[in-house]
C-alpha cells in the first residue's frame, strides 16, 4: 500500500512539473515573438498604398466607334471590324 501512495505522489509531482514547464515555455515563446515583431507585436502594421491603375491614353467609347467605322470601310465583317464594316 505505501508504494502505491508514493507512486501517486510522484505522478502528481511530475504532472505539476510538466504543467509548470509548459506555461513557462509558452510565456518565453510569446516574449521571443514579441521581440522579433511577429505575432504578439503591439505596434500597428502600416499598410502600403497601392498605386492607382494607369488608364493610359485610352480612347473613349465614342472615339473607338468612330475610328472603327473609319478604318473598317470595305473590309470583311469579322474580327475587330465585326459590326462596323459595310
Amino acid at each position: 500500500m505505501p508504494s502505491s501512495i508514493r507512486l501517486i505522489a510522484l505522478a502528481q509531482r511530475s504532472l505539476g512539473l510538466l504543467v509548470l514547464l509548459s506555461v513557462v515555455g509558452t510565456h518565453s515563446l510569446a516574449l521571443a515573438q514579441a521581440v522579433d515583431g511577429n505575432v504578439f507585436a503591439t505596434q500597428a502594421v502600416k499598410k502600403t498604398k497601392r498605386p492607382k491603375p494607369d488608364k493610359g491614353n485610352g480612347e473613349t467609347t465614342q472615339e473607338r466607334e468612330k475610328r472603327l467605322l473609319r478604318e473598317c470601310k470595305g473590309r470583311p465583317n469579322a474580327g475587330a471590324c465585326e459590326g462596323y464594316a459595310n
